[in-house]
């Protein structure tokens, strides 16, 4: 994988040449302020308005504070307004306003999908630049994205090509995940299919293999093939209820792109499936006892954090409150016996 291939695989080199056949999206320039902004540690507390967030942290050095710092007993807290982009903020809303209310965010490559745990309804769906904005802070393929886009290719020695950074809105569509799908191409010819969401048993996908299989050839053939600017590259398809088939993004061919249910020495020269004859090998997971974890869990805090800070398990919440309040029971009773055992 070259880094020319990565620079190809941005949202705004291949959708001009594929907007027919993909969602509507509208493409923003990223300020430099807002990238800085989406880089900087602080714990990002999103507030009901676009205008204004808040920013807590803890900080455990003996520094100089500043007037607004409110002192506990064993932290720092510190309330800010976050920066303001008021006119980048307009764009958006204007963007978001004109793609129905309703978006599906991403950068240059990658869509915070690592951080959908931290929105309230555990979707990508954002309205507003605050929802974006929390989605984006959470993400590490977004940081990735910023940070290190260059980052498994082989030709390291090379200078990097110049980036610029972009915030990719896409009209929020209700994508069942049982209907996507992730294509292998290599030289041109269209070598693999894997299921996306391989976590999961979908029926009609063992049912529908024979029919699946052609329809994504037929659009690779029709649609694809040739007219993008690498011979070796990944994208990935949403086949609808209707059977018709769309494109929903173009990945670099190379470690760096999810696998899925096959492995990259499959994929590369002199493995199977690159050898394969007339029709690309198929894969998904065949029945609930194959069915595996979400490769994203491991972005995730843990379940029962979630369940008591959202509130969303009352009975968890009832628990957790009778612990403490039994624990400060038990401390006072302690520090009661120490007083009277005390010598006068």
């Amino acid at each position: 994988m070259k880094k020319e291939q990565v620079v190809n695989c941005q949202f705004s080199v291949w959708y001009p040449i594929f907007k027919k056949h993909t969602i509507k999206s509208l493409i923003l320039p990223l300020p430099q302020n807002v990238i800085e902004y989406l880089l900087d540690d602080g714990t990002l507390v999103v507030s009901g308005s676009d205008h204004s967030t808040q920013q807590t942290h803890t900080n455990n050095n003996n520094s100089d504070a500043e007037e607004d710092i409110q002192w506990s007993d064993d932290e720092t807290t510190t309330t800010v307004t976050a920066p303001e982009f008021p006119e980048f903020t307009s764009k958006v809303l204007e963007a978001i306003n004109a793609l129905g209310g309703r978006v599906f965010p991403k950068l240059n490559w990658s869509a915070p999908r690592d951080a959908n745990w931290i929105a309230l309804n555990s979707s990508l769906q954002c309205h507003s630049l605050s929802d974006i904005f929390l989605l984006f802070k959470s993400s590490d393929f977004v940081t990735h994205d910023l940070t290190q886009p260059f980052l498994q290719c082989s030709d390291k020695d090379s200078p990097d090509p110049v980036i610029n950074y972009e915030l990719v809105l896409r009209k929020w569509s209700e994508l069942i995940p049982g209907g996507e799908f992730r294509c292998f191409v290599k030289e041109n010819k269209l070598i693999a299919i894997s299921q996306r969401d391989y976590t999961q048993y979908y029926q009609h996908v063992l049912k529908q293999e024979e029919q699946i299989s052609q329809a994504i050839q037929d659009f690779f053939s029709q649609h694809i093939q040739y007219n993008f600017l690498d011979e070796d590259f990944v994208f990935d398809v949403y086949r609808d209820s209707q059977g018709r088939v769309w494109l929903i993004d173009l990945n670099p061919f190379g470690e760096v792109t999810d696998s899925l249910l096959f492995s990259w020495e499959e994929l590369t020269s002199g493995g199977d499936v690159s050898q394969q004859q007339e029709a690309p090998a198929f894969r998904h997971t065949t029945s609930e006892v194959t069915v595996q974890p979400s490769p994203c869990l491991s972005y995730r805090i843990p379940r029962d954090f979630a369940d008591l800070s959202t509130g969303e398990d009352a009975y968890k919440l009832i628990d957790f409150l009778k612990l403490k309040k039994s624990q400060q029971e038990e401390s006072e009773e302690e520090e009661e016996e120490e007083e009277e055992n005390a010598p006068q």
